[in-house]
């Protein structure tokens, strides 16, 4: 046995966007030392707007398109006159309370970024800061986000115009004006229509675009006047039974994708991750929206597409996802991040199996929200520190492991997009049962 496993542990958490916070929340909790390194000058991570780490995605017009009653922690409800759907204000004000009524802000190092973490001779971790320092713990929590690193097509040819990331924008004058603009919105997610929807104004592009490989189906915020997310089929309902029931009412609210001006998903409703907007459907359905295929091209101002067509654009926008990376291991560690086609399996979504004393907390991409999954996560997290609970074997996890990405994947049409795709809903029922299960191992 290693000395890792015989000491108390002290645990190095990387990051205080809301997974690192609600994980050092639990750990304190539970009397668990730990250490918390922040690149930033304050929490929030991913919903701190214009955050000087360069990492947040948030633009100025950004409203959560997850409902207020389904993000909210279990521990600390959302003031009651917070919208159903809140602006990134609100959110970061309610991570910065979050922590200060906690106290956890003393505990986090902010301005200090994590540079490498190895693997050290006692099974635990050494942890290179940006300040010089080298420090060791017997475990380490990754809650670095995966909306940070730009994922950006490799397009043949030339462009004149402002080619960009959807990650750059800000509002319709940072980093570019677009007012007169003939502009190109690459994508259809989330991003991708509030970011179409606001630029198809006709006192600001010119001309907007979306360019899409594919269609999808887009869904309302709102049933019958209630947040949809809030009357979602509960999880204890046979999932084939509740999908069933789901694509049905979304085909009856929506109704076809044609009818807006759209093309038509070559998939089912939610097997993809689900496109939500409030007024893109209004927009395509009123003419403001243009419908583009895929971009082949570029040439100049001349953007070709796949069909055959082309167009010309001065600003090409590009909601085209992020890459899951985690900078501070070494590329050596090939069993540390993610393989070619975007795939990082991990038991329970938490653990590589094999790699002791290390834990990914919020490291999925959930539906309907991620911002209190790691909440749900830090509940076998901190029993498997202080022995309350016990891992089944490498090879039960493995079998495990299998078994759950086949679930969870099962409704997605494949593409690097879902390769970490959980229902939450049903991942914490599951969740509660391993850790029920772990309980009863480390009792025996």
């Amino acid at each position: 046995m290693n000395d890792t496993a015989t000491t108390a542990p002290h645990v190095c958490i990387i990051g205080a966007g809301c997974s690192g916070i609600t994980t050092a929340k639990r750990l304190k909790e539970f009397g668990i030392s730990y250490d918390q390194f922040e690149m930033s000058d304050d929490v929030g991570g991913n919903w701190y707007f214009q955050n000087p780490n360069g990492r947040s995605a948030v633009y100025e017009s950004l409203h959560i398109d997850t409902s207020t009653q389904r993000l909210q922690f279990e521990e600390f409800p959302a003031p009651a006159d917070y919208p159903d759907f809140p602006h990134h204000t609100l959110i970061h004000d309610y991570f910065r309370s979050y922590v200060d009524h906690f106290g956890l802000r003393d505990a986090i190092t902010f301005g200090t970024e994590v540079t490498r973490a190895a693997r050290n001779g006692d099974g635990g971790w050494d942890v290179t800061l940006s300040t010089g320092d080298t420090r060791g713990y017997t475990d380490l929590v990754v809650a670095n986000g995966h909306h940070w690193s730009p994922r950006m097509p490799d397009y043949p040819g030339q462009f004149d115009g402002v080619l960009m990331h959807s990650h750059a924008y800000v509002n319709p004058f940072e980093p570019v004006e677009i007012r007169g603009k003939r502009v190109i919105v690459v994508g259809m997610g989330n991003s991708a229509m509030d970011i179409a929807s606001e630029l198809s104004n006709r006192w600001m592009a010119e001309k907007l675009y979306v360019s899409a490989r594919r269609g999808v189906w887009v869904l309302p915020k709102y049933r019958n006047g209630v947040a949809a997310d809030k009357v979602m089929a509960p999880p204890d309902i046979p999932k084939d039974v509740a999908l069933a029931a789901s694509r049905q009412l979304i085909r009856e609210l929506v109704g076809s994708m044609s009818g807006y001006g759209l093309p038509e998903p070559d998939h089912e409703p939610l097997s993809a991750h689900p496109s939500v907007s409030a007024d893109f459907l209004t927009r395509a359905g009123s003419g403001d929206i243009h419908m583009l295929a895929a971009i082949d091209r570029l040439d100049g101002s001349t953007v070709h597409l796949v069909d055959g067509s082309s167009v010309e654009a001065d600003v090409i926008i590009c909601a085209t996802g992020y890459d899951m990376r985690f900078p501070f291991f070494d590329d050596t560690e090939a069993d540390l991040h993610p393989d070619a086609e975007h795939r990082y399996p991990l038991f329970k979504r938490m653990i590589k199996p094999g790699v002791d004393h290390l834990y990914y907390l919020g490291l999925a991409q959930s539906s309907p929200t991620i911002v209190n999954l790691a909440e749900q996560q830090s509940k076998l997290l901190a029993r498997l520190l202080t022995g309350d609970y016990e891992l089944p074997s490498v090879e039960e996890q493995v079998r495990i492991m299998g078994a759950d990405e086949a679930a969870h994947l099962e409704q997605y049409y494949a593409t690097p997009r879902h390769t970490i795709q959980i229902d939450f809903g049903r991942y914490c029922l599951d969740l509660q049962a391993e850790i029920a299960a772990g309980e009863e191992r480390a009792r025996a």
